[in-house]
């Protein structure tokens, strides 16, 4: 039995988006830098202050890792079911109904996207100071985010060469920092061994609510979904770019967070945010923190660009589907949403020069678990609803796997909601008053008939 949000969406009025030319190496490539951001450096101070156990924090990330390849199972059976751009908005439209989907796709097209680039590019502003003194964060934050923006204007093609070198030389500098570290760093008194306190680690208050933050750092595992419609061959290459790119930044949290355990004192990082800059003057001496701090700003300019990247698509699909939001459709000759994209950068502008970013980031992102919430029981509810559906992928495990990304996404909003009540409830009411818009596209066309 076919749903009736199935036969309600559009799915033949977007030409943009049948160019497809994005390999699976793209795919792979945009995902790791979409996951790959700030938090690998910064939580590590937080999880060792209240759980002193090199086993017990490998094993944080090891499970939140296990619970994002989880997700991406269940997103690479809908990405090969439903082969459209535009994420949650997308399959949230074909699995609910069309006005679930445009609310995904309103969090995600006003400031979803916007609200991590402004961040990272501040950042990238920070960190770039740091390297060399005297510079302007916000100047740079700004300069980074246009300069990335007018990459992506240029052409898909430019844009997936962009992302597939910055990419590489991101995950070939945390290599590079993973192999130093071990090759250079001073070995601390410290076992990876399982001992008898590490049970009683692991089910503690302190590891359920790290495990939260963790999770925040591997978001981004969804990313090619969003460009599914310019990928090629996306009933095969979709699912294999997910759960490799997830799998490969899997290993190399792993793997750095070993080596930052390894090589510095956990008294030293206990409790401290800059953990990459810590651990950076162990390994290399006092010059350490400019090191890595280049590294930083190098993995930033990779994440802001497949950010600057996906957000967009989004925004046009939706523009495809409404009326209202026509303009907002508006490609160049090989695809490019030329008029999203601007749409975007300039609200990134906004958030920059407000310095607001932090605020929003606080206040969507119940909104944004509940979306992917959502979209992973879509594959039981599917399961149940067509079972007849053309699937070219089947989420390995299921249905074990789809319910340990459900419970370890709804521990999230939980906790979310008990520590946060205010800032999640006004990102639901953001999320909310896309409907108002939602009814207004949907009326438009009656009006034009009348």
């Amino acid at each position: 039995m076919t749903s009736s949000a199935s036969t309600s969406a559009p799915s033949s009025k977007a030409p943009a988006l049948n160019i497809r030319t994005v390999s699976t190496m793209t795919a792979v490539a945009l995902a790791v830098a979409d996951m790959i951001g700030i938090g690998v450096f910064t939580s590590l101070g937080f999880q060792v202050k209240d759980i002193p156990s090199a086993f017990s924090v490998l094993m944080l990330w090891i499970v939140g890792g296990a619970a994002a390849l989880c997700g991406a199972l269940s997103y690479a059976e809908l990405s090969a079911a439903f082969p459209r751009s535009g994420g949650e908005y997308n399959f949230l439209t074909r699995i609910y109904h069309p006005a679930i989907g445009f609310l995904a796709g309103w969090i995600s097209a006003t400031v979803g996207f916007s609200a991590p680039i402004a961040l990272a590019a501040m950042a990238f502003g920070v960190y770039f100071k740091g390297v060399v003194p005297g510079s302007s964060p916000l100047l740079l934050g700004l300069a980074v985010a246009w300069l990335i923006t007018f990459v992506h204007l240029s052409g898909v093609k430019h844009s997936a060469n962009f992302q597939n070198i910055s990419t590489l030389i991101k995950a070939a500098l945390i290599v590079g920092l993973i192999i130093a570290g071990l090759a250079f760093g001073e070995p601390q008194p410290i076992s990876f061994a399982p001992s008898t306190s590490d049970m009683s680690y692991m089910t503690s208050a302190p590891f359920a609510v790290s495990l939260v933050f963790v999770m925040y750092a591997y978001s981004g595992w969804n990313a090619a979904t969003y460009i599914a419609g310019e990928i090629r061959d996306p009933a095969t290459s979709l699912p294999r770019a997910i759960i490799a790119a997830t799998l490969i930044v899997v290993a190399l949290y792993v793997a750095l967070n070993a080596v930052f355990l390894y090589t510095t004192p956990i008294e030293a990082m206990a409790g401290q945010l800059d953990i990459g800059l810590i651990a950076g003057k162990h390994i290399f001496g006092d010059v350490g923190g400019r090191i890595v701090g280049a590294l930083i700003c190098i993995g930033l300019i990779s994440s802001i660009s497949a950010m600057t990247w996906i957000g967009p698509r989004v925004t046009m699909t939706m523009g495809i589907d409404h009326p209202l939001l026509a303009p907002l459709s508006q490609t160049s000759r090989d695809g490019v949403p030329t008029t999203a994209l601007l749409v975007q950068v300039a609200i990134v502008t906004i958030l920059l020069m407000t310095q607001s970013f932090e605020a929003v980031l606080d206040v969507i992102q119940f909104s944004l678990t509940l979306c992917s919430f959502l979209a992973v029981l879509g594959v039981i509810v599917l399961r149940a609803k067509e079972p007849g559906l053309t699937r070219p992928y089947r989420t390995w495990g299921y249905p074990l796997t789809p319910f340990i990304f459900l419970g370890v996404t709804g521990f999230m909003m939980y906790h979310l909601i008990a520590e946060r009540p205010l800032q999640s409830l006004a990102g639901l009411a953001i999320m909310l008053a896309g409907l108002g818009v939602y009814a207004l596209s949907q009326s438009r066309p009656l009006t034009a008939r009348i």
